[in-house]
Order: C-alpha cells, then sequence, then structure tokens
C-alpha cells in the first residue's frame, strides 16, 4: 500500500530540515501532531540479550543503550511531546549482580554529567520517579545538581524512573495520605485527584503511550497506576539498537488505535 502524506504532519521547514527527516520521511508523514501522546513511557529492556549476543558482557549492553536514550529524547523533543518517562532502575534491580549495579550507579552518574548540558541545549526539564535515598550520596548529589540545572527550561520533561516500582509508588502515596489529619475522618474520600498529588509523577499527564522493548509482554511493577488507559505497544527490538524510526513507528501505532476509555465509539 502506498504510503499517505498526513496534512497535519508539517512538522519541519523542509528547507531546515535535518538529514533524519530525510532518512524517515515516510513516517514522519504520516504522523498527526495534532493526536501526539502526551506522556510516552518506555520500559528499557534487553540490554543484557543484546550484549551476549554479541559475545560481551552485560554491562556492554548498558553502556551503549546510552544511544538509544539519545535517540528517544531528541525525537520526542522535536516532535513536541509533553513528557518522556524512562524506566531506568527498578526496585527489583537491586537483587543484580553487585558489580553490574555498581556500573548502572556509576553509568548513571556519568552520563548526567556528559549530558545535562545538551539537554539544557535542547530545552529538556529533568524530574525523577523513585526512591533515590538508597543511591550513593555522590549520586543524589549528580542528580540534584542536573535537575536543579535544567529546572527552568520549558520544553520536554524527561522523567527517569529510578528505583522505582509502581507498587511501592502507590503504598507510598496511601502512607502519606494516611498521615495527613482529613483520612483519619471516616466521613473523608480520597479522590483520584487527590491520590495522584501523593504519587511519585505528580504534575505529570498520565502516560498514552507505554513501550516495551526485547518482545517481552509485560509491565514489570512500572506505573501501575499512570498507565492504566495507556496503549501498549511492545516492540521485538533490544535497547541498544532503538532509534529513532522505532519510535516514530510507536507512535504510528497507537495512532493507528481507537481510544475508547470504555466508552463506545459511535
Amino acid at each position: 500500500m502506498p504510503l499517505t502524506p498526513n496534512p497535519k504532519s508539517q512538522i519541519l521547514n523542509p528547507a531546515s530540515a535535518p538529514a533524519y527527516f530525510e532518512q524517515f520521511n515516510d513516517l514522519y508523514r504520516q504522523i498527526d501532531l495534532t493526536r501526539l501522546p502526551a506522556h510516552v513511557a518506555i520500559i528499557m529492556d534487553g540490554n543484557g540479550r543484546w550484549a551476549r549476543g554479541k559475545g560481551w558482557t552485560r554491562i556492554f549492553g548498558h553502556e551503549h543503550g546510552r544511544d538509544s536514550v539519545r535517540e528517544a529524547v531528541k525525537t520526542s523533543g522535536e516532535l513536541g511531546v509533553k513528557a518522556l518517562s524512562l524506566f531506568a532502575f527498578s526496585t527489583e534491580n537491586w537483587s543484580r549482580p553487585k558489580e553490574e549495579v555498581e556500573f548502572l550507579m556509576r553509568l548513571f552518574d556519568r552520563t548526567l554529567r556528559e549530558e545535562t548540558q545538551e539537554m539544557a541545549a535542547s530545552n529538556v526539564r529533568l524530574r525523577t520517579s523513585g526512591d533515590l535515598s538508597r543511591f550513593p550520596a555522590w549520586l543524589q548529589e549528580t542528580i540534584r545538581h542536573s535537575v536543579e540545572t535544567l529546572s527552568g527550561n520549558t520544553g520536554l520533561i524527561l522523567n527517569l524512573a529510578v528505583n522505582y516500582g509502581g507498587k511501592q509508588d502507590i503504598l507510598q502515596a496511601v502512607n502519606r495520605l494516611q498521615e495527613g489529619y482529613r483520612i483519619q475522618d471516616t466521613g473523608y474520600r480520597v479522590t483520584e485527584e487527590e491520590f495522584e498529588k501523593h504519587l511519585q509523577t505528580s504534575g505529570l499527564p498520565a502516560v498514552d503511550l507505554l513501550i516495551r522493548t526485547s518482545a517481552e509482554q509485560r509491565i514489570s511493577n512500572f506505573f501501575l497506576w499512570q498507565a492504566a488507559y495507556a496503549e501498549f505497544v511492545f516492540m521485538d527490538v533490544y535497547w541498544p539498537d532503538f532509534r529513532r524510526q522505532h519510535l516514530l513507528k510507536a507512535i504510528l501505532e497507537y495512532q493507528g488505535r481507537d481510544r475508547r476509555f470504555g466508552n463506545v465509539i459511535s
């Protein structure tokens, strides 16, 4: 079937379009910029299997995954996506070998130090979801500095889910509400809106599109509340191989679905 240009896909001035726009012109021309997902969340899976397939140790997969993060951030920002959440380190990841966890801590620190200025130039604002208290003090300080440095930006919100678990997020929100005097009133009822204010994603839009790489079809304790009405796209590509075209294809799949939210489409 021939590709049909979308009249609402004038993303760039052709005179100033970068090389990748021409390379993936067929994808860009189909995207409806009026129907972009406000919040894209990605479970970045498959680093270890990608590395093992090449005869390398797992840490090389994590290292090469940095290029995929750059691609996802740049593409989301250029399209006009409001928020991008990356599941970088789960509460369950502490059970991995000590050497791998220590490498991930150092990689996280180095990546923030090396990429913060580039994110500043791209008008990216950084925030985190998860319990940072378990991280080494030096990593907490690097995170704090990057978040503060980028706090005045107004473009894409990059939300890093680190030491994050969906169940734990819901539990900590319940505990925070329980500490408030109003919930002790037996006649008080918590609304969805108030509950969401106590989640670690407070202030972010609900997740519209959730992508998982490596062909696994589960969400692994990620955004259990926030993804209640998300469209799921499971992609048969390991995270280190994830590039601009994969995100564009996922968005096109999202735009091709009917989002009913429990209603009937007439």
